[in-house]
């Protein structure tokens, strides 16, 4: 696909935008600002990526796509512990949990020679795999969260008739992964059906067979579901340890979010 898309065309865009921001307006939900700022910054943000992809595609890929991984999986750590930040070590669980998926990934990858190992096709995949992961792993924080707060009374109760912290905390880290991994399986059930993933679809606008894109969405599908499965299980297994104190008494959790 040859054609490009004029920058009169990316102006008119602006009418997507006014949509949610006048719904916004005449609902008064205060989201005005955050719809015209995230658009805007959402522009500029793909434009910057754009040159610095550029650049990143002309260097040797040995030092190219580890600069490049290097950046996403620190933005994605920093954003993810957002959710959690209350929590102690949840900044390097996080990091480390995203180190060892995308090594995980890039080495099946490899391995059974799914990708080549360029920047061209790193890169873009490797977003798509440590932003799902970063997503579930904020959702997964989140969630823990609301379950123990939600539930501290039935924990204490278990402890109190002798259940260890991780036996007491069984219900709550089922709930937080079944909450991070139902939407990816509702997902991975409609795909193709209700829509057309958007890897297959840039690779048939750029010219590719469809046999072929569909193999490549298969690669990658799959390769999403496997990490946001993994982060929801390193996040919740090691996370919930930081609830109980070195006595395997239960923290009151207005401490943990005073910090």
């Amino acid at each position: 696909m040859e054609r490009d898309v004029s920058n009169f065309s990316l102006l008119v865009l602006i009418v997507f935008v006014m949509i949610p921001f006048t719904i916004s307006y005449f609902y008064q939900l205060g989201l005005k600002k955050d719809i015209l700022w995230s658009s805007i910054r959402g522009a500029i943000q793909l434009f910057l990526i754009g040159l610095i992809l550029t650049y990143l595609f002309n260097l040797k890929p040995l030092i190219g796509i580890p600069i490049m991984l290097s950046v996403m999986i620190t933005i994605a750590t920093f954003h993810a512990r957002k959710k959690g930040k209350e929590l102690p070590n949840v900044f390097m669980t996080v990091l480390v949990g995203l180190i060892t998926i995308e090594i995980i990934v890039l080495a099946l990858w490899l391995s059974f020679d799914m990708v080549s190992f360029t920047p061209e096709e790193i890169i873009p995949m490797s977003g798509m795999v440590i932003g799902n992961s970063m997503v579930a792993m904020g959702l997964s924080l989140e969630r823990m969260k609301s379950e123990f707060e939600t539930n501290h009374g039935k924990i204490l109760a278990a402890l109190s008739l002798g259940a260890t912290p991780k036996q007491a905390s069984h219900l709550t880290v089922r709930r937080t992964l079944n909450a991070a991994l139902i939407p990816n399986i509702d997902q991975l059930k409609t795909i193709g059906l209700v829509q057309l993933p958007g890897m297959m679809t840039g690779l048939i606008l750029g010219g590719i067979e469809p046999i072929v894109a569909i193999k490549y969405q298969l690669v990658i599908s799959i390769s999403i579901f496997s990490s946001v499965s993994l982060s929801a299980i390193i996040v919740s297994m090691v996370m919930y340890r930081f609830f109980y104190n070195q006595n395997m008494q239960l923290v009151d959790f207005q401490k943990i979010k005073n910090g």
